[in-house]
């Protein structure tokens, strides 16, 4: 048995963008609904949902039947968290609040097996098909995609040098953490801000990783596609939810109020 090819860090890697959406309802049922509709990735995310280990399994376990490349962002820059994601069967990964090139570097050695890393080996994982996938622990490296998050002032001064560490497929940028540290809490889209992320994706380009960035703004996702972004997330399952909830009950309280 072979290794599942990565389409989504060879779509990165050949220059195409990559348009996925954010995944925060923490259901297989609904990853199943969302990973027909031929988005190029779903992110999975541990940091700000209520998943664990068994529902992160799940989800991917819905995913897998479906052309799209599931994501998981882990709560933390975490040894034991991330080898336990990648043994359920996880190819990429985001690893939020990446400071620097030294923190970049403990991500990369936390998906790498010894000499390269640190990551523990497991014999009979989903990852290697229960023991099915030849010489596994020497070629996952080949299709394991990890993302790193930028998303503070500190971390922007430091873009070059996190780029240049070897096995970081592509650095996104936090827009709601970014703009908190830049002094605008509560705001995604600031005037003063949106400029500094686009110079930022154009800094990551330049230095030879594939730019990402979340936002359901149609004009920002275009913006950010044109400054050079390779991974958008265009919104997320539960802003899609609670939006598309609000304007149903909005429409039939105005048509109570009109008597119809």
């Amino acid at each position: 048995m072979e290794l599942t090819k990565n389409a989504f860090k060879r779509g990165l890697r050949a220059g195409v963008p990559q348009i996925g959406l954010w995944s925060s309802l923490a259901s297989n049922y609904s990853v199943e609904v969302i990973a027909g509709a031929g988005l190029d990735w779903i992110l999975l995310d541990c940091e700000h949902a209520p998943n664990d280990l068994e529902s992160v399994l799940a989800q991917l376990q819905a995913a897998a039947s479906y052309p799209t490349t599931s994501i998981v962002r882990v709560p933390w820059n975490d040894m034991v968290t991330i080898k336990r994601v990648l043994d359920v069967g996880a190819q990429s990964l985001l690893v939020p609040f990446v400071q620097n090139a030294h923190e970049a570097q403990l991500a990369v050695s936390y998906t790498r097996y010894p000499p390269q890393g640190v990551r523990g080996v497991g014999g009979t994982t989903r990852a290697t098909r229960f023991g099915r996938i030849r010489d596994y622990v020497g070629r996952v490296q080949e299709e394991l995609c990890l993302l790193v998050q930028v998303e503070t002032g500190e971390a922007l001064e430091h873009i070059e040098d996190i780029c240049a560490v070897d096995g970081v497929d592509g650095v996104f940028i936090g827009p709601a953490d970014l703009h908190a540290s830049l002094g605008y809490p509560g705001e995604t889209a600031n005037p003063a801000v949106k400029p500094v992320i686009d110079e930022a994706i154009r800094r990551i380009r330049r230095a030879g990783k594939a730019p990402g960035i979340l936002t359901s703004v149609d004009a920002d996702i275009r913006r950010w596609l044109d400054a050079g972004a390779l991974f958008v997330a265009a919104g997320s399952d539960v802003g899609l939810l609670a939006r598309g909830a609000d304007e149903l009950a909005s429409r039939y309280r105005a048509a109570r109020a009109d008597g119809r």
